[in-house]
């Protein structure tokens, strides 16, 4: 079945705060809604390892802070008085020069009530290699690790999440999921919001049969486009 699965559902969908599943990472959703509604601490750091969704949540928020934030997740943007939120993503690949943008936006932000800075890394602020003084300023406020969700949890996670979708779904399909695709969240995400618009148009519950039919009609509907290419 992972030989067949159709590319569209390898493609994640546009990060959102919602599409991302976060197992024992509930806090860090929280404090990052918390940002989207100008409240909690100044400051919010989240660290992982690559995979983790670091990148998944920084893109989430600026997606959905829209034009109310500086939307540049690479890179330090420049403080300007009227933004509020200013996110930066891979904060442990700055060089100098990034360095110092960041110390001055971290100072910059601290100055401005109600103005928020989001930073995101693959380490703790005390165990990244940059200058003191920015790794000071990067724990001034809430610092999240991001942990990975266990595999006796990732069905509950799963189920969870497409019940939230409002759908009606067998506990056998996420079951089959965990055995027959690909393991990580981002492509069993992506297959549960493709299943779940499948089955809404045809008045559907989301079951074992439902995603064996989707996913063959995926693999038929392949099949055709690449005949289509070599015609």
């Amino acid at each position: 079945m992972v030989q067949q699965l159709p590319l569209d559902l390898l493609r994640p969908p546009a990060p959102t705060l919602e599409n991302f599943v976060p197992g024992p990472n509930a806090a860090v959703v929280a404090a990052l809604r918390d940002v989207l509604a100008g409240q909690g601490p100044q400051f919010v750091h989240v660290w992982g390892t690559t995979g983790s969704g670091r990148s998944h949540l920084l893109t989430a928020l600026a997606r959905a802070a829209s034009a109310s934030a500086q939307t540049v997740v690479r890179g330090v943007p420049q403080f300007a008085p009227d933004r509020r939120l200013y996110i930066v993503d891979d904060v442990h690949l700055l060089d100098a020069v990034g360095q110092a943008a960041l110390f001055a936006l971290q100072n910059h932000v601290r100055e401005h009530g109600a103005t928020f800075l989001v930073t995101a890394a693959d380490l703790p602020p005390a165990q990244l290699r940059l200058r003191d003084d920015v790794r000071t300023r990067l724990a001034w406020g809430l610092v999240f690790a991001l942990r990975p969700i266990p595999e006796a949890d990732q069905a509950a996670a799963l189920l969870a999440y497409a019940r939230a979708l409002g759908a009606r779904v067998d506990e056998d399909l996420v079951s089959y999921m965990l055995t027959r695709l690909p393991r990580d969240m981002r492509t069993l995400v992506s297959v549960i919001d493709a299943l779940d618009a499948y089955a809404l148009a045809r008045k559907r519950a989301l079951t074992v049969p439902l995603l064996r039919e989707f996913l063959q009609q995926g693999v038929a509907q392949n099949a055709q486009d690449l005949e289509k290419g070599l015609g």
